[in-house]
């Protein structure tokens, strides 16, 4: 929802303002202007890239929609699945869960945290080193370098889309001065035309370099803005995850271990200690 409200404002700001400074809007739809620098810019995006690049592109879009998917709530559900989790495995033992991560959909523990199950990085991330966890062949330093591993290349992977449309956006306004360049030919190859059609010639030209630099910095670098903010999320979430197995590992009880997870949430998304603690005393409740 943000993602419109932000390019209406882009929108109604630009023109709005041009129109209360007494400007006229006809001259600026100029559909040639517009094909040769959209289109500039998508053959760049196409050469650029891989079929690989422009698929992940392409589906990213569909993942914009998700303004909130890892919020406060989200933490807090993983960070109660987790206490679950290390707490059966306390009283249990290891084994205790391994039927819990080979079959989380029929695992009553998992399906009490739908939001968590229901996302397949998390619950990959999750199930993963829990089960080499409980394999116990895997010293703690070598548990966390493979999770920063696998951090690093999902931050490295999930950042191809927005990589991709930040050099298109960074390309944009150089489209635009090429559609203007063009423009002012055409207007100068006019010999025989008067000072007033050769303004508005010069005029439309000029449109070119305005269409590029607001495509570029009022809609295509946002987007790839709010991609790398979705990123850096996915990123936390995992990050939250690799801290509290680490803690647990090191001997630290299941409550200690979740507090160790708490302190490595951005301050916007960190419960407080007393609402961390309320929840998981509810989440021990119901274990």
């Amino acid at each position: 929802m943000l993602i419109p409200i932000g390019f209406l404002i882009v929108t109604l700001s630009v023109f709005g303002g041009f129109v209360l400074a007494g400007g006229n809007l006809g001259p600026l739809y100029q559909p040639t202007e517009i094909l040769m620098i959209c289109g500039a810019a998508v053959g760049a995006f196409v050469a650029a890239n891989n079929g690989k690049a422009i698929k992940a592109t392409l589906r990213t879009a569909s993942k914009l929609k998700r303004t909130t998917r890892y919020d406060k709530d989200a933490y807090m559900e993983l960070m109660a699945l987790q206490y679950k989790l290390l707490a059966k495995m306390r009283r249990e033992g290891m084994l205790g869960i391994e039927r819990d991560i080979d079959n989380p959909q029929e695992s009553a523990l998992f399906n009490e945290h739908p939001k968590i199950l229901n996302d397949p990085l998390i619950m990959g991330f999750i199930t993963d080193y829990l089960r080499l966890m409980v394999s116990g062949s895997m010293d703690p330093l070598e548990l966390d370098e493979l999770m920063l591993h696998e951090i690093e290349a999902f931050e490295h992977e999930a950042s191809i889309p927005s990589d991709a449309l930040a050099k298109v956006g960074d390309a944009l306004p150089a489209f635009g001065i090429v559609a203007a360049v063009m423009g002012v030919v055409k207007a100068l190859s006019a010999a025989d035309a008067g000072p007033d059609e050769m303004g508005v010639m010069i005029a439309h030209a000029l449109v070119g370099t305005f269409l590029g630099i607001l495509l570029a910095y009022g809609f295509v670098n946002p987007l790839a803005h709010r991609i790398e903010r979705q990123v850096a999320e996915g990123v936390k979430m995992l990050q939250c995850v690799r801290v509290t197995l680490l803690a647990s590992l090191n001997g630290c009880a299941p409550q200690v271990a979740v507090e160790f997870g708490r302190k490595a949430l951005h301050s916007a998304e960190r419960p407080s200690f007393i609402e961390l603690e309320e929840h998981v005393r509810a989440a021990k409740g119901g274990a």
